[in-house]
């Protein structure tokens, strides 16, 4: 069989994966805090038809003659890149100006837990449960520390009573509330519920991710760094959500392209096919 059909099929199913990788940008345009992808492809292997000879006194020396085998798939890389600011204009919705991720628990005990689970988001639509405690849409805990200083001393799920008035969320991570239990001693008095805890990482692109907006350290992120906001790391601004940081234009001209270089190899193997059927005339 014609080894440019062969080539042709490796076209085909690498751009379906491109194609695959755009569409599901496009369908996360409008997704608090994702981060977009890029598909990238190599060469497979090529087959020597004739190796390479040096040159001599009296000839000048050839250079291999190789044939192609195809593409194969080289990467799909997620763009870090920071998404703009959408103003809500809730206090609960908190996006991260500058570097960092917001850490998250699975439950109230890995929250106060060094060694718990943890998953990672930019997407700051926080709420709060029926005890009061923060957490995500899908019920998982921001993790907090008693202190805004880096590394953190503690971590802490964050608790907003009941009834309490005057929420804020500093950019120093500082969760306050006016206490409004009139048994409590701060009755009436500002208090501090707990600093947000954010994360780093040395090569962010090398998260996993997870479903729900969220994010999962990998042997290619590297440990994890976890410290509050300010300084090294990015201030956490109260009242609006980042927005998805895909680039419409960017991905429509992705897909067409990922749609011609379909269409292109399918045309080969149509051409290739011809080709096997004029063989097969040969013999009448």
């Amino acid at each position: 069989m014609m080894r440019s059909m062969f080539a042709a099929i490796s076209g085909l199913k690498n751009h379906q994966t491109m194609l695959d990788v755009t569409a599901n940008d496009i369908a996360n345009v409008n997704t608090i805090g994702y981060k977009s992808a890029r598909t990238t492809f190599k060469d497979s292997l090529s087959q020597l038809q004739r190796g390479a000879a040096a040159p001599s006194v009296t000839q000048g020396g050839a250079n291999a003659a190789q044939v192609g085998l195809g593409v194969q798939l080289s990467s799909i890389d997620n763009l870090m890149t920071g998404g703009a600011f959408q103003s809500t204009g809730n206090v609960l919705d908190v996006g991260i100006q500058g570097e960092g991720f917001f850490t998250l628990a699975p439950d109230n005990t890995n929250a106060g837990s060094a060694t718990g689970l943890r998953q990672y988001t930019r997407a700051g639509n926080f709420t709060t449960n029926a005890q009061g405690e923060l957490v995500t849409q899908d019920g998982f805990y921001v993790v907090g520390s008693p202190t805004p200083v880096t590394p953190p001393t503690g971590q802490q799920a964050i608790t907003i009573p009941p009834k309490s008035s005057n929420i804020s969320i500093g950019q120093d991570g500082a969760v306050s509330f006016i206490d409004q239990n009139s048994l409590s001693p701060t009755f009436g008095t500002r208090v501090v519920a707990g600093y947000l805890q954010l994360a780093k990482f040395s090569n962010p692109a090398g998260l996993e991710r997870n479903s729900g907006n969220r994010w999962v350290q990998s042997s290619a992120s590297g440990p994890v760094q976890p410290g509050s906001p300010g300084g090294d790391f990015g201030l956490t601004v109260s009242g609006v959500v980042e927005m998805s940081n895909v680039d419409l234009s960017q991905s429509f001209t992705q897909m067409i392209t990922a749609q011609r270089g379909f269409q292109a190899n399918s045309r080969v193997i149509s051409t290739s096919d011809e080709l096997l059927q004029d063989l097969v005339n040969l013999k009448r």
